[in-house]
């Protein structure tokens, strides 16, 4: 079934009050005043329908181009405006999904360099990555507000590229999983310093910490003594509670236990 393409701006959403869809889309063709448009592409009629109402009533401040497909747009492309940037909704789709990275990578080449947004339900790190392999400007999930979602497009229509927060604090947690961040005291103590470090402010004895570190117990004496002598610490104990201060949460959040003397 071949889907209704409607215009959508300011004044159209007046005409969308007329007593027949045609009447509404004509009104909304004869008072358009916008020199470009928003390309709104949703297979989905009344998904991108209400889409397109919103985004205008939420001040874009273009006209909205409602289509089913990019073929149905280019029936009627030269009775519409100029395509400033292009929102492509994808609902649950996974860009990830071959067919899908295909749709996208066609419309950024066939586009460029109009700016290509992905609207998508999924707010999953790897789809966004993968959206932004593909050459879009943006990446919207369906979980923020209008306003957010104006914004965005905007700021792609700008030369800017938008990424939800929520993506940036999953890519920094996975980084500090894998161990990619900087050491916080790497300037400090060597990296076999911080291992021993890390073993001290657990309570373990110096036999323990040379077993587990593959290091002889002498050796894990002069570490805790070179330690020692950084902190101004005058014993282990003191060592634990100015390391509690100095950490961040990974060794700080540990409780600071008495620790034993070696």
């Amino acid at each position: 079934m071949n889907s209704v393409a409607l215009s959508y701006n300011n004044t159209a959403l007046h005409a969308l009050g007329a007593s027949s869809p045609d009447e509404a889309t004509n009104g909304a063709r004869n008072n358009t005043v916008a020199d470009s448009a928003l390309l709104l592409l949703d297979n989905r009629t009344l998904d991108r329908e209400c889409l397109a109402e919103c985004l205008v009533l939420h001040g874009l401040g273009i006209e909205v181009l409602a289509f089913g497909s990019v073929g149905e747009w280019r029936k009627s492309k030269d009775l519409h405006p100029p395509v400033a940037a292009i929102l492509l909704n994808i609902g649950g789709r996974k860009v990830t999904d071959p067919s899908n990275t295909s749709e996208i990578t066609d419309l950024v080449t066939e586009f460029g360099p109009t700016p290509v947004v992905v609207l998508s339900d999924l707010d999953e790190l790897a789809q966004i990555l993968k959206a932004l392999e593909c050459g879009v400007r943006g990446y919207i999930p369906s979980s923020i507000g209008f306003d957010v979602c104006v914004q965005a497009v905007n700021l792609a229509r700008a030369g800017g590229t938008f990424v939800p927060a929520s993506s940036i604090l999953s890519t920094r947690q996975i980084t500090v999983a894998a161990g990619e961040v900087s050491r916080p005291l790497g300037g400090m103590f060597t990296q076999r310093q911080e291992e021993v470090i890390r073993a001290l402010r657990r309570g373990k004895a110096n036999k323990i910490i040379a077993y587990e570190l593959n290091l002889r117990e002498s050796t894990v004496k002069v570490h805790i003594r070179n330690i020692m002598q950084k902190l101004k610490a005058t014993n282990r104990t003191e060592v634990a509670y100015k390391l509690g201060d100095m950490f961040p949460a990974e060794i700080g959040e540990l409780e600071k236990p008495g620790l034993p003397q070696p």
